[in-house]
């Protein structure tokens, strides 16, 4: 696909977040005004990007209300002084049960208003094979409902969801059917799995949905010995590589023009030859 020169770009940022808020709020500064100074009219920070603890359930301790909280005040604060659409990865809210919090994916645009939320769907209850680690997500993060996130941005239309999610195609389907065009993916992939899948998940989904796909990454070595993958990506609906940063904190930036992803579905009607048993 040609890149159009006056087309929207985007950036995916990769962080290596810890377990001060603060600290990690002055990168995440730091990332999106490199960003905008790249020309980014939309940017997608990674999963847990405000904290990363040394147990899961340690969010909890960070976790906000709905509407209110030093990093939803950031973000508000952030999109409107940079004039920058921002997907703020994920942000622990509190929630009726006391010992969970939402992963939710909260969007802010250019006027400092929250118009979007996700909520992380499907949850990391697995024991990895080949390494020995253990996650329970479901012990400290309440699930999402069974909804699909799609809105409109600068940038095109946009679906959210969040890593672990990447895993289950039946969402992006979802996505797609309510005129998704870019994919958001904001993550913090082991290493482990990371290493063996990341690639093929993203331009996967990003083939057999036509999308483009955006998936910012965590990166190196958090508290408690976690390490993540990195290796964010933004991919195009043929699934070819347009950016991707291997590891380190930094951002990377590409055009999406709309044409050429509007021409290859009407030329490679995929979606339109489905057929259901």
């Amino acid at each position: 696909m040609n890149e159009g020169a006056n087309a929207p770009r985007v950036a995916a940022i990769q962080m290596s977040s810890g377990a001060d808020p603060s600290a990690n709020l002055q990168a995440a500064w730091r990332l999106l005004e490199e960003a905008r100074g790249a020309g980014a009219a939309l940017a997608v920070l990674p999963e847990n990007f405000a904290f990363m603890g040394a147990r899961d359930a340690d969010k909890l301790a960070v976790a906000e209300d709905e509407g209110q909280g030093p990093i939803q005040d950031f973000l508000a604060a952030a999109a409107q002084r940079l004039q920058l659409w921002i997907v703020g990865g994920t942000v622990p809210l509190r929630t009726a049960a006391a010992s969970r919090v939402a992963a939710a994916c909260l969007v802010y645009d250019t006027a400092g208003a929250r118009i979007a939320r996700y909520d992380k769907m499907h949850l990391f209850d697995v024991d990895v094979p080949g390494n020995g680690d253990r996650y329970r997500e479901s012990a400290s993060i309440a699930p999402g409902p069974l909804a699909a996130t799609v809105f409109d941005t600068p940038a095109g239309r946009l679906g959210l969801s969040v890593c672990y999610d990447l895993r289950f195609p039946e969402l992006f389907r979802r996505l797609v059917a309510q005129g998704a065009e870019i994919l958001a993916v904001p993550s913090a992939f082991t290493e482990h799995t990371g290493a063996a899948h990341w690639d093929v998940l993203l331009r996967a989904r990003a083939i057999e949905n036509q999308c483009y796909v955006v998936a910012p990454g965590q990166c190196g070595e958090h508290p408690g010995g976690r390490r993540t993958w990195g290796h964010s990506l933004i991919a195009d609906p043929w699934g070819r590589v347009l950016a991707q940063r291997d590891a380190g904190e930094g951002v990377i930036v590409a055009p999406l023009p709309r044409e050429p992803l509007l021409s290859l579905r009407r030329s490679f009607p995929v979606l339109e030859h489905r057929r259901l048993p």
